[in-house]
């Protein structure tokens, strides 16, 4: 099993190293370094709210599912950032590129991964005809994260999966 978790580990580094080094260009540097505030909180907090407010129904009941999936969201990442804090990659691999300003706080799972799920998912599962337009969304900015040297591939993965599993609840659940 130890031999495993070690493999799993080097290509967790290698997958970084090949996004955070390989694809390094003046285009994605700029677009990533703004697309990746999409699962920031100001933006999915104020999305979600805004969309609650104004839109017209069902897009405003799916909203407000959205807010709930991405505030509950957030319980299993910081049980996770306590329980497995993990370092961040630019903190421990030379040669990684980061922006200004890095986080410095733990990396697993990817906080803002799993806020862009957890907000996407319900719209997508509402309204099948979204995921065109919005899955790509949440995807960049989970690659937005590794690309800026902030977060591994599994951490992302991870924050996927929590996003994705807790709006699939939300929506199941809701009344």
């Amino acid at each position: 099993m130890q031999r495993f978790l070690m493999k799993m580990k080097h290509l967790d580094q290698r997958l970084f190293v090949g996004i955070n080094t390989g694809l390094h260009g003046s285009f994605l540097n700029f677009w990533l370094y703004y697309l990746t505030h999409l699962g920031g909180a100001t933006f999915t907090i104020s999305a979600t709210v805004l969309l609650w407010i104004f839109a017209p129904d069902p897009w405003k009941h799916t909203a407000l599912i959205a807010a709930v999936s991405l505030a509950v969201s957030h319980i299993p990442v910081a049980i996770a950032k306590k329980t497995y804090p993990r370092v961040r990659p630019y903190l421990t691999l030379p040669g990684t590129h980061t922006f200004r300003d890095p986080l410095t706080d733990h990396s697993f799972p990817s906080g803002h991964t799993t806020a862009i799920f957890s907000v996407t998912m319900p719209f997508m599962i509402m309204e099948p005809m979204s995921a065109f337009f919005l899955a790509p969304i949440a995807m960049l900015v989970g690659l937005s994260r590794i690309y800026l040297g902030l977060h591994y591939p599994s951490d992302v993965l991870a924050g996927a999966v929590i996003g994705t599993g807790v709006a699939f609840g939300t929506v199941a659940l809701w009344p």
